[in-house]
This record gives C-alpha cells, structure tokens and sequence, in this order.
C-alpha cells in the first residue's frame, strides 16, 4: 500500500546552523614566534599576515558571515614559553535576529612563561533580537602578560539602527597559575533597550569596552590611560591588572579613542594591521 502526505501539510526543514572551530599553537625559532599547529574546521578560519617584528599575528574570520541562533564557534590559542601573539578579528563580528536559540562562542586562551598575547578582536555588533552567548577563558602562567579587550556596540547609529529587545552574556574567567584573578558575567536582556539607557550603565550610548591588562608593571600606564579615556569611562589599577571601561555614542567615537589606548598597552606590538586598513 502507497501512504501519500497530505498535499495540505507543508514540509519545513529545519534551518541550517554554522559550525566552526580552529586551534593555533605557537613556538619559539631562532628567537621568533613561529606555528606550531593550526586546525581548522567549518567557518572559523585563521589567517597569519606577515610582520616586521618577532612576534606573531593571527586573524579570526568567520567565513559564514556572522552570527544567529543556535551557531556555533570554538577558538583556542596558545602561546607557549618566550612567545608573543596577537589575535584580532577580520571585520567586526555582526550578531543577528535570532528566532528562538542562542548563539554560542567559546574560546580559550593559554600563555606560557615569558610569554606575551594581546586579544583585540574588532567590535561585536548586536542586532535587534540578536542572542548570543559568549564565554572566554584564560590561562596565564606566573610570569605571563595578557592584554585582553572586547568592544560592544548595540546597534549602528549611522544605519538608524536600535536595540530595544535583545539578550547577551558575556562571561570572563581568568586564572594564573591555575589561580582565579579575574571574573565577569556580562548580562542584559530581553529588554535591552530599557537596561542600556539607564545611568549606571550606558545611559544611552551604544558602544563600549572593556580593557583588562594582565602585567605587574601595568600601573604605569594608568595616568596615561585615564588622559585618554577623558569623562566617558575610568581606568584603575590593583593586583596586577589594569582594568579599564569605555562608552560612546557610537562605534566611531570610540575607535577614536580604544586605538591609542591599543597602541599604548600593546606596545612595541602596537595596533593589528587588519584594524587599519
């Protein structure tokens, strides 16, 4: 007997999800920063672009566009004894209208003894109904440095563009020597609109950063930091890390001030090439 579906009956596939992971490891040669491994799998892909100095510059790329619901990216990074890396981003990572999942983006970072990462991907650009979730896990050794940012923008205001409704979880943990140092756990959401304009939070502006610098001789660019910074945002200091916040009213009048903060912090490094082109 032939069992025919009804003509009445739709058929809806389920949509597609991207899926990307990719590992870089990194080793001293004759006094550079060198591969070690690379691995990559689905959209996450990584590109090395060349470099005048020793060290070592790695460029993400999300080859599915960006971001919705129910994606998912791995990235992992390790900069082992005596190296220096930076990572950075391609573009800005754009997250979109999700309909019911959570995007998810996981990534780990570990830094060896005398070693030296700097994490400057461009900015994430949230979308109206726009879900993600992010989570960053760090590993330094005792005598490692790390400079780490993540700038956030809700919204492009050239573009006419709000967020009012929309859910983030950003969340930071950092340990040296195994030891818990630092911990945040972003949160925001459904009703961002409402949460971002008020005044202990962003009163209204729709960019931010979050600047974490990880050295014991990090105190020494603090004054240097808060003349940068000015009345929108702060800068302190204490057990070894230099922690610093930034808002504005949108992403280009806080570039204007993060890439002088980058080239500061990052010194000899100075600022990804991607981030000036």
């Amino acid at each position: 007997m032939n069992v025919h579906s009804s003509p009445d009956v739709a058929v809806v596939a389920a949509p597609q999800r991207a899926y990307g992971a990719a590992r870089l490891i990194v080793k001293p040669l004759n006094g550079r920063t060198r591969i070690a491994s690379l691995y990559q799998e689905g959209c996450a892909k990584i590109r090395l672009p060349d470099r005048d100095d020793n060290g070592l510059e790695a460029v993400m790329i999300n080859t599915s566009g960006g971001l919705t619901g129910g994606d998912r990216m791995h990235w992992q990074f390790d900069v082992t004894d005596g190296c220096s890396a930076q990572v950075t981003t391609q573009a800005c990572e754009r997250i979109y209208r999700a309909s019911a999942d959570i995007a998810d983006v996981e990534t780990t970072l570990r830094v060896g003894e005398q070693a030296s990462l700097a994490w400057l991907p461009q900015e994430t650009i949230l979308f109206e109904r726009s879900a993600l979730h992010r989570t960053l896990n760090v590993n330094l050794a005792g005598t490692s440095r790390a400079l780490i940012i993540e700038p956030i923008v809700f919204g492009r205001k050239a573009m006419g563009e709000d967020v009012e409704t929309a859910t983030f979880h950003d969340r930071w943990r950092i340990r040296r020597e195994g030891k818990l140092v630092h911990a945040e756990d972003f949160r925001l959401g459904p009703d961002a609109g409402s949460i971002l304009r008020r005044p202990a939070l962003l009163g209204g502006a729709r960019a931010m950063v979050t600047i974490l610098l990880l050295d014991s001789n990090a105190e020494r660019h603090l004054a240097a930091c808060r003349k940068i910074i000015g009345a929108k945002g702060g800068a302190s200091f204490w057990s070894g890390k230099l922690l610093a916040r930034l808002i504005d009213g949108d992403a280009y009048c806080l570039r204007k001030r993060l890439v002088p903060l980058i080239e500061l912090l990052n010194e000899e490094a100075g600022l990804p090439k991607v981030w000036s082109i």
